[in-house]
């Protein structure tokens, strides 16, 4: 049985399940912990609780993966706490990212433009400097 064999509601709930694994796990690989470091599950433990919300090891691996489930409110508002965003953005399809996500997506883009930018200045060796000029005018452009 695949998903199109799938009832519309029970297609649906599928569909939830994998917009907010999607959405979390963006969040994991973009906004860093308070310490600096990428979360783990002990710190969405601790943020979760603090927000009000015991969540569970399996709970977390089952969103993160995309499992369907009954996701109550409380969660789903505890771990937009954890990673100061809107709930909303974690069930929604689409839509604009939060403020937060987008600074941090533009510094990762931009940390790897100048790791390109380096490298290339480094590969190529010797090079007319106005030839450098459009390598870097060309890794600058937005895509």
């Amino acid at each position: 049985m695949n998903e199109l064999d799938l009832p519309p509601d029970r297609q649906a709930a599928v569909r939830r399940a994998e917009i907010l694994a999607r959405k979390i796990n963006l969040l994991l690989d973009v906004i860093m912990s308070d310490s600096g470091k990428p979360f783990d599950y002990p710190a969405i433990r601790d943020g979760a609780q603090k927000a009000g919300y015991y969540l569970s090891r399996t709970r977390w691996s089952l969103l993160k993966s995309g499992k369907e489930q009954v996701v109550p409110d409380e969660a789903l508002r505890a771990i937009a706490a954890v990673f100061d965003v809107d709930p909303e953005y974690l069930i929604q399809d689409g839509g604009k990212l939060p403020e937060r996500v987008e600074a941090e997506l533009e510094l990762i883009r931009s940390m790897r433009r100048a790791e390109v930018r380096n490298f290339a200045a480094r590969a190529l060796g010797p090079v007319d400097p106005e030839a450098l000029r459009a390598i870097a005018k060309i890794l600058d452009e937005d895509d």
